[in-house]
């Protein structure tokens, strides 16, 4: 009796196993070059390219902040509708004249492409209102005069927070402040 050996099974494209192994590989090569093109296509959202620009912005804003605090404003925004109107109450001391055309700035932490800028306009007796995309989760509010005088400055998770009450301090205390006053202990 002669035993026959398979030895020659066909070639080598035609078995299952090199295939298998290179399967791996094959994946992992596809997902690096998708991940390439989404690195290279989305928008680096929290990457400042004038980092010094904006560290001057922040005095700005700081003296608008005290200006706001001096002329005593405050404001009440809340949303409307299907949270795509918002109106304002603002308030300031007596004797302060209040303008006609509010500037609102609406920044998401993290997504750039969602940011929105309204002008509201005077509805009478401190109240104002405009139309906007709807908002939903968490936003950087800033709400200022059309001259750029004053400003105040929050967070709203519109979830949450049903109205934003906004007001401004004179003089925000900063790290370097406990520092300061433990020194003088």
């Amino acid at each position: 009796m002669t035993a026959k050996r398979a030895t020659d099974s066909g070639p080598w494209y035609r078995q299952p196993w090199p295939w298998l192994i290179m399967l791996g590989p094959a994946v992992v090569i596809i997902a690096g070059l998708v991940t390439a093109y989404l690195a290279v296509i989305s928008n680096d959202g929290l990457v400042e390219d004038d980092y010094y620009k904006q560290g001057l912005a922040i005095n700005q804003r700081s003296a608008r902040d005290e200006h706001a605090a001096a002329l005593g404003i405050t404001a009440e925004l809340v949303l409307g509708g299907g949270a795509d109107r918002i109106r304002v109450l603002l308030r300031a001391n007596e004797g302060t004249r209040l303008p006609d055309v509010l500037a609102l700035r609406i920044t998401h932490p993290t997504r750039p492409g969602f940011d929105q800028r309204v002008a509201l306009r005077a509805e009478g007796g401190g109240i104002y209102g405009g139309t906007l995309a709807p908002l939903h989760g968490r936003w950087r509010i800033a709400l200022e005069d059309e001259q750029r005088e004053w400003l105040l400055a929050g967070d709203w998770q519109t979830e949450k927070q049903p109205v934003l009450r906004l007001a401004a301090s004179a003089r925000r205390p900063s790290a370097d402040d406990g520092n300061a006053a433990s020194n003088r202990r």
